[in-house]
Formats: C-alpha cells, structure tokens, sequence
C-alpha cells in the first residue's frame, strides 16, 4: 500500500515547530545495566530507559541483543526457569508500552518450534508488532552461539503466537508508521551486519528507512573504530538511518569485557555515540531526516535499479502496520545540529582541508582547459571584490602548475561610473601582489557614448540610474575583456559565483554572465569567503597579499553600478549600493540554495531548519573569520529573505542558468549547470513553492 504523505509546517492541528511535522524522526538507544540470568532485573532498567525515551518524544528506542537475559547467559538460555522469566519481562515491559506511543524493540531468547531463536521483538501501545531472528550466528573464536541457538532461515513459520498474541515472525519484515509515512524500520541481530551481505541491505531496499541492529559485541583493541566504519558504510550504502546499540556494564566477564557502544548514524554520517566503558545504564537520542534518505533514493538511480534487480525478493517482504499516534499540535524542538553554513564546515581542521581540496578541483579544471585548447594565457575582470579575487588566486596556482610565467594571466580593472576609490585600489594591490599582468581600462568613455546611443536621460545629464545604466556597464566590461582575449590570444576566465546564478544576480548574455570558463560556477559565496580568507591566513601571497585580501573581505558586497547619492541629505553619508540589501544575506540565501537544490526541500522545511540554525542566540559555532557577521535571524526575517529566494530562482532567473559557460562541479552541494545537476525548465512558475512559503505563521 503506498503511503499517503501529510500536509507540514502549519496545516489544522499541527505545530510548524514540531520535528514530525517534517519529516524527522526521533530515534533512542539504550545500554541498560544488566545482570546476568536476572531477567526481571534487566526488564527493569530497560523499561527505566523506555519511559525517558517516550517522554522524550522518542518514536522508536532500540536495546541490546538477547538484554533480556544477558548475552553471556551462554548454556543457561537452556535452562527453562532463565527462558521463562525472559518471558515474563518481555510481557512486563509489552504492558509498559501500553500508553507509549514509542516502538520498543528488544532482545529476548524464544521458544519457536521447540528450537530456541535469538529475536528482536518490536512491541508498541500493548501490541506486539513483529518479531524479527538472527540470521548469522557466529560460531568462531570467542562466539559458540550455535551452541545454543537457530538461524533464522531454519524456521518453519512466518508466523507465532507469543504473550497470547499472533505476530509476524521473520527477518523479511518492515515495520511501518501509517501515520508518519516515511518511518519504516527493519531490525537485524549483531553479527548480521558483519555479512558480505547483511540483511539490512535487503531491508532497505523493501523500503525501511530506519535499520535497527540489536548487538553484544564484545570490546577488543581497535573495534570500536571498526564498528563506527562499518554502520558508517552500512547507513550510507543503504541511504538510511543505522541505530546500532550494545552490550555495557553487568555482562559477564569470564573471558570477555563490554563497552556499551551505541550509535546512531544517517547516511554515512554520526549523529550520536554513547559513553562507552559507563557502569550505569545509558539512553541516546537523535533525530533522523526521514525525508533526507528518502529523496536520496529517488535522486539515485542506483538504488532503484538494486530494488528492480532483487524484485523477487523483495516481493517477499511482509510489511506491518502501527499508528504512531504522537502528539503534533504542540512543539517539539529538534534536537540535531543543522549548521548554519551548510556549505562551510564548521570545524577548522575540517575547512582547512574543504578549501585545498576546492582550491586543487579548481586549478586542476582550470589547467585541463588551458591544456586541451592550447591557450596559455587568461584575461580575468578584477574588481576588488570577494568573486574575481578568488578567481584570480586560482589562475595564479595554474599558471605555476603549468610552468608559465604569472605574466601570462592579463587582470584588468576597469573602472566605472560607481566605483569606488578602495576597490579599484584593492584591485591594483591585489594584482601587484599576485605578480599578474595589470591592466586598467576606463569603461565611462565607452558607456556614456552607448547610453548616447541609446537616448538614455543620463547622456542628457538627468541621474537616472536604472537597469540600463547598470547592465550598459557590466556589458562594455565583459566586451572589452572578450576583445582583449582575442587581441592577446587568451580565454575570458569568468568570476560569477553559484549564489549569484541562483538568483539570477548576474547580466545576462555579454555581461558578467558569460566567459569562456567559470572557475566559481559552482562556488557558494559564503565558501568563497572562507577560500580567499585560507588563501590569506595560510601566507600563500606573503604579508603583502594577507592584507589586501583581509581587506577585501572586509568590503561591503557591491555590484558598484549605481554612483553613491550626491544628494544625500546634509550631514549624512551617501548610500552605497549593497547586494545583500537588495537580495538578503549570503548567509541565509546560501542556507535555503543549499536545501533547495542539494535536498529538494519545500520552503516551510528550509524555514524550520533555517530557524533551529540561526535562531539560538546562544550558539558559539560561528566558522572563524572576521567577515562573518554574528547575526540572529528571526522567523520573520528568515521568512522574508526565502520569499526572494523562491521568486527568483523558480521564476524568472532560469533562462541564465539554461546557457552558462563550463565551469567544473566542486561540491556534492550540486551545480546549476545544465549539463550537470540542474535541468529545468526557463517557464515554469513558483505556485507550489510560494504556497508552502504561505504555511510559515508569522
């Protein structure tokens, strides 16, 4: 049965500032202290963590591998008073989830065709939902489990009665929530995942979002690490979430010792860990992007070729139904990092090696276009500002990997009507520092003879300043630098970076739209803040270069196209005209690109999340940097910033995007290209889009 999806954000009776009203999940982890052959006792600690998780507003909490007994019970699973009292707190902890509206899955040895399997039982609201057997058991070193155990395909039944219920019985099951379509779960057992194939594969591709492993790994030197690489690879192989909890303190240790490892992983990525090595019991929370790993399947097309290769199986798959039955009118925050730059790591260690690694892609892009054209010169537009100064720093790394003199890279500044005296000298520095051929063309000439042309009211001497004016001199720079290369024998080395292709902030045709090669197509700006910043704070131009470009990143973003107001009312300073005013912050338009295009997300998600990032006042994450302005966006302004968003890139601003220059793919954030990431047509309109913007309350 196919899953009908709820309306988000605002709609009757649902709060736009609870996580399941988009799309998230909240998933625990418990490591109950435990005793050995004490059932009653470990049903206990494990009902304890329970009721955390439910007040949490957990919608599933995982427990470790036969926890009801203890994993080392070894030969005492075959002793019936040990089995009996298992069951007696497994029926102790079904009646505890009687007005929970969380999915308990917990380890328990049962009775089954009077064989004795090692099972997951998932349990929910009194109902016992399914009961999913370990597949592998290890029979090697220091595991006898065959000893006491079955393998789950050596079971006759789909099917059994247990607690006076009948369950499905089974490893090719998924658990889904019908009222919280994209929660589907599949449980596997500790050395299931361990396979060439684990189980779990075949879990997600019959449709479970949410893959449980229930373990009692013992700890040995190194496997820690290795655990963490294994449910890395298994959630990012599968597009899923990977809950993955262990035995802890209270397990025997005849032989062996515990760490109580639990994690929680999305996609190949840490989203939580607990303590290890603790002599209490522990529970952890994260809250998983269902909608995430979901549009990460239909994105790859490779996860539904692996569904059609395994049709037949997979048609073999049972799946059960439960209603969650959560509470949504009320807010429930989440509880989960969403970096406020999304495009921009956070941790130095980490941005250090995103800017090298950016830099190299760049360069190296860069040099195979130099190298299959045979042109070893480049004539680049340098304004003073963040865009061509980067771009200008990559040429230089090129032509040194080339061999070819910095000589052969032509900057040009070419002054206009507005501006300013620091850009232009920032350019000229800039250029000195670099060690580049440096040139200066005053483009006014050439403007005010084609506004003359044109009949424009500004050759009559009126001030207008309109879209005219502006676009007359983006148009005569890229002209001139366009004549240059052919006059030198060189390519145009464009500078527009990704923000400004996003909202269609660029002069379309013979204008900063347009070059031979982009070296920033699919460059952020605030990621090109950080770049110039490393460039700078690594040395890589000398003290000269390090302060030219702390300089320019202290500038106010500007398009300088439209002159400061001589008429400015005395006493006050004339407007300089500011990008960000105009289209929003960077900080927050890279935020909503970044979800729009990397995620698919609708407006009223981007804004719940925009909300969560830049919303808390307390929050001392901010990348270094001195640029960066600390600011705090309200709900509102994160609101109004989107609304430009939306109308710009789904209306209006595509015809630009449908003709860009190459340029190379930096980033797994996405390109606008379309002959890459983005096909789209230049038509379409914004309804939907603005219709989920409309269900943010104000």
């Amino acid at each position: 049965m196919q899953a009908k999806p709820f309306i988000t954000g605002t709609a009757p009776g649902r709060s736009f500032d609870n996580l399941y009203n988009h799309d998230f999940a909240r998933i625990a982890v418990g490591v109950p202290l435990c005793r050995v052959a004490d059932p009653a006792f470990n049903g206990a600690q494990t009902a304890e963590l329970l009721r955390q998780a439910a007040a949490q507003g957990a919608a599933v909490a995982a427990f470790p591998e036969l926890g009801l007994a203890a994993y080392t019970s070894d030969d005492l699973f075959h002793q019936r008073a040990l089995l009996d009292g298992c069951e007696a707190a497994l029926a102790a902890l079904l009646e505890e989830t009687r007005s929970m509206a969380t999915v308990a899955i917990v380890g328990a040895p049962l009775r089954i065709e009077h064989r004795l399997f090692n099972c997951a039982v998932v349990m929910q609201r009194g109902r016992l939902l399914a009961v999913m057997p370990k597949s592998y058991l290890p029979n090697y070193g220091e595991f006898y489990e065959a000893r006491q155990f079955n393998a789950a395909d050596e079971a006759l039944s789909d099917e059994i009665t247990l607690l006076g219920q009948r369950v499905a019985f089974g490893t090719r099951l998924v658990v889904a929530a019908s009222d919280q379509p994209l929660l589907r779960l599949h449980v596997e057992i500790c050395e299931d995942v361990w396979t060439p194939i684990p189980p779990s594969c075949y879990g997600a591709l019959a449709g479970a979002t949410v893959l449980v492993n229930l373990s009692a790994s013992n700890v040995t030197i190194g496997k820690s690490g290795y655990r963490h690489q294994l449910v890395a690879q298994q959630s990012a192989r599968c597009l899923a979430a990977y809950v993955y909890t262990s035995a802890g303190a209270g397990e025997s240790s005849t032989d062996l010792a515990w760490d109580g490892q639990a994690l929680i992983y999305e996609n190949g990525g840490l989203l939580s860990e607990a303590e290890r090595f603790q002599r209490r019991s522990q529970l952890i929370v994260a809250d998983v992007d269902l909608e995430r790993l979901s549009r990460e399947r239909m994105r790859q097309t490779s996860f539904g070729d692996s569904v059609r290769h395994h049709a037949a199986l997979l048609r073999e798959f049972r799946t059960v139904e439960f209603e969650l039955g959560l509470d949504r009118s009320q807010p429930l925050a989440l509880q989960r990092r969403i970096e406020r730059f999304p495009y921009v790591p956070s941790d130095r260690g980490r941005r250090d090696e995103r800017c090298l690694e950016v830099f190299n892609i760049q360069v190296q892009a860069l040099v195979q276009r130099l190298v299959s054209s045979g042109i070893q010169k480049l004539v680049i537009g340098i304004s003073g500002g963040l865009d061509s100064t980067h771009a200008l720093l990559v040429a230089a790394r090129a032509m040194d990997q080339m061999g070819l003199p910095r000589s052969h890279l032509l900057g040009v500044t070419m002054p206009g009507f507005a501006t300013s005296t620091r850009t232009r000298d920032q350019a000229l520095r800039l250029m000195q520092a670099i060690g580049c051929d440096a040139r200066e063309i005053d483009i006014r000439p050439s403007c005010e003879q084609m506004l003359k042309d044109l009949g424009h009211p500004y050759a009559q001497g009126e001030p207008v300043y309109d879209v005219t004016f502006e676009n007359v001199q983006a148009g005569e720079r890229t002209s001139h630098l366009f004549r240059l290369a052919n006059h030198t024998g060189a390519l145009v080395l464009g500078t527009g970076d990704l923000s400004e292709l996003a909202l269609g902030w660029c002069t379309y045709g013979v204008g900063d739209h347009m070059s031979h090669y982009n070296v920033n197509a699919s460059v952020p700006k605030t990621l090109i803040q950080y770049l110039v910043r490393w460039v700078a704070e690594t040395e890589q131009l000398g003290p000269q270069g390090r302060a030219v470009l702390l300089d320019i990143l202290a500038t106010e973003i500007s398009p300088e196209l439209v002159p400061q107001d001589a008429k400015s009312p005395a006493g006050t300073a004339p407007a300089l005209q500011s990008t960000e005013a105009h289209i929003g912050r960077y900080e927050l338009q890279d935020f909503n690109l970044y979800y729009t295009l990397r995620h698919g997300y609708a407006p009223d998600k981007i804004a719940f999340l925009a909300r969560h990032a830049w919303g808390d006042r307390t929050r001392g994450d901010w990348p270094d940097g001195d640029h960066v302005q600390r600011n705090d966006h309200s709900l509102a302004e994160i609101k109004r910033v989107l609304r430009i968003f939306v109308q710009r890139f789904f209306r209006g601003s595509q015809f630009k995007r449908s003709c860009v220059p190459n340029g190379p793919k930096v980033g797994s954030g996405g390109s606008l290209s379309p002959r890459g990431d983005w096909r789209a047509p230049s038509d379409s309109e914004a309804t939907v889009w603005l219709a989920a913007l409309d269900r943010i309350p104000d």
